[in-house]
């Protein structure tokens, strides 16, 4: 996970590099974890993530409480493969199944392949700052 996290960091999709503290804190050990998905390659290489995890109040992106907050982390060699597609997939099953009824994705207000791919899986903006615009799913029952 902190190669896939990595390689996005080299293109200069994302702000930070990856560490394994950080993928252990925000990923897999996270205290409000519902999910974390991986899609790997035939050789076992991790293409890409996503995190769903449960809005607390005061939680770091604003989102409502009660809500999935959910984070995708694609290499830029698996893009536009179908990988995004497949991890959204397994992460709506979960939220439906724990349950949430909306997912929030806070996006980058500069990153268009973010915003993109929130879209094309159904998300709709909902409230913007200066630096997130921040979209909402919401989860039919």
């Amino acid at each position: 996970m902190c190669d896939a996290l990595n390689e996005i960091f080299a293109a200069g999709l994302r702000k930070t590099a990856g560490d394994v503290k950080t993928v252990l804190a925000n990923y897999l050990e996270h205290q409000d974890r519902i999910e974390c998905s991986v899609a790997q390659d035939e050789d076992g290489r991790i293409l890409g993530f996503q995190s769903l995890r449960y809005a607390r109040l005061d939680n770091p992106y604003g989102t409502p409480e009660g809500w999935g907050i959910i984070g995708t982390h694609v290499s830029p060699r698996a893009a536009r493969k179908g990988v995004g597609s497949a991890l959204f997939r397994a992460s709506h099953a979960a939220a439906k199944a724990y349950p949430v009824e909306n997912i929030e994705a806070a996006i980058g207000a500069d990153n268009q392949m973010g915003l993109a791919y929130y879209e094309a899986m159904g998300f709709c903006t909902h409230r913007t700052t200066e630096e997130l615009t921040c979209k909402v799913y919401r989860i039919e029952a």
